[in-house]
């Protein structure tokens, strides 16, 4: 009788992403204490690791973080470049095991169970894995393999930056007994609080007490701490779920509601959502503006259109008339664009059709998109937004 593969979990976590892609970029900031995120009111969306040395991380007001490393180098977010190196690792993961997870645009777990006889051992296995990862991005990745899904976060975390850490099967109890309570996914604040007046301050710890102890004390999350300190995770990884809708906004530095400043935002986040879009293959029916007041009060505004589009031009116009209809009186402090209710795919356009005026909507943007996906995002830009800092 053919023995069961003993299961195993890989979780993939990119080291500093948004901050190590706009080093990437920008190979004159390698080295230099960087931090994503810039404006009097933003927060750090990420630090690399030059500027942590500092104090810096992420979540942090941007005005302390410059206070802590006033010669760091504070950019702004560019979400759109990000989805862009996410889509790549993912890609790559999934030439591994067609059972990937995507947990968050730069981290991600993997079903690693029965790959032995493909990649070898799990050290093997992850290190290909990362060499993999940055042959195609350029950038690092740390990786945690266990046998439980919990664990092998916990574990990817280990050795960063561009590491590994292997839990093997049979050494998960000694590493519980050794885990700080508070590594435990969920662990925090004020239940870290009462554990440690209970004098748990190891995973290890929490065994001390029956399973019925912890549901008095802690109700549903007593009962799932207790599991988790015995090693116990049967959640499964559960296959990338395509997203039901793409958008994109910004928070102004300066609260607005001029016309022309707002027309240029809509125009440039229109183009990031068309090009997600495209790249993802698909066609939405509905535009969706967000706008955010001064006073905080949100609205939206939607459209559903006849058929499903993906090219800038759609979007941005509709878009428009979403605003005309909102007539802002006010200030905004942010304004966004989103598309979704996702169905039928775009035809791919020729660029070497004879008649300009007869070629389908979207081919400028097939163009762009050709001429950016080779010489990157900075090679063409629209005459409207020509000098237009986002």
């Amino acid at each position: 009788m053919e023995q069961t593969a003993e299961r195993r979990i890989a979780h993939i976590d990119m080291d500093a992403f948004f901050a190590s892609v706009e080093q990437l970029d920008h190979p004159e900031w390698r080295g230099r204490p960087l931090a994503v995120g810039d404006g009097p009111r933003s927060v750090v969306s990420a630090a690399s690791y030059e500027i942590r040395a500092f104090g810096v991380h992420s979540a942090m007001p941007v005005q302390q973080a410059k206070k802590l490393c006033p010669h760091g180098l504070f950019v702004p977010v560019r979400m759109w470049r990000y989805k862009e190196f996410s889509r790549r690792v993912m890609a790559v993961l999934q030439r591994f095991s067609p059972l990937v997870e995507q947990a968050s645009v730069d981290e991600a777990y993997l079903d690693a169970t029965g790959l032995e006889r493909l990649f070898g051992p799990p050290e093997e296995f992850a290190l290909t894995l990362r060499a993999a990862v940055k042959a195609e991005t350029g950038l690092t990745c740390s990786v945690g393999v266990a046998p439980v899904r919990f664990l092998a976060k916990i574990a990817s975390d280990f050795h960063k930056p561009d590491g590994q850490t292997i839990i093997a099967p049979g050494d998960v109890r000694a590493f519980l007994d050794a885990l700080p309570v508070q590594k435990i996914p969920g662990v925090g604040g004020k239940t870290l609080e009462a554990l440690h007046k209970l004098g748990v301050r190891l995973a290890g710890d929490v065994l001390r007490h029956p399973a019925e102890f912890w549901g008095r004390r802690l109700g549903e999350r007593g009962l799932w701490l207790y599991e988790l300190a015995q090693g116990k995770d049967d959640r499964p990884v559960t296959p990338f779920t395509p997203p039901k809708s793409s958008s994109a906004e910004n928070t102004f530095e300066k609260d607005t509601h001029d016309p022309a400043v707002l027309r240029r935002w809509l125009l440039l986040q229109s183009e990031r959502v068309g090009a997600d879009l495209r790249a993802q293959g698909v066609r939405g029916r509905t535009v969706t503006l967000k706008a955010k007041f001064a006073d905080f009060t949100q609205v939206t505004r939607s459209r559903t259109l006849p058929e499903g589009v993906c090219d800038t031009r759609s979007i941005f116009d509709t878009a428009l008339a979403l605003l005309a209809e909102l007539n802002p009186k006010k200030d905004l402090r942010l304004i966004g664009v989103g598309v979704s209710q996702f169905g039928e795919r775009p035809r791919q356009f020729s660029l070497m059709e004879p008649q300009p005026e007869t070629r389908p909507k979207g081919a400028l943007d097939q163009a762009l998109d050709a001429v950016r996906g080779r010489f990157g995002k900075g090679a063409i830009v629209r005459g409207d937004l020509l000098h237009f800092d986002d």
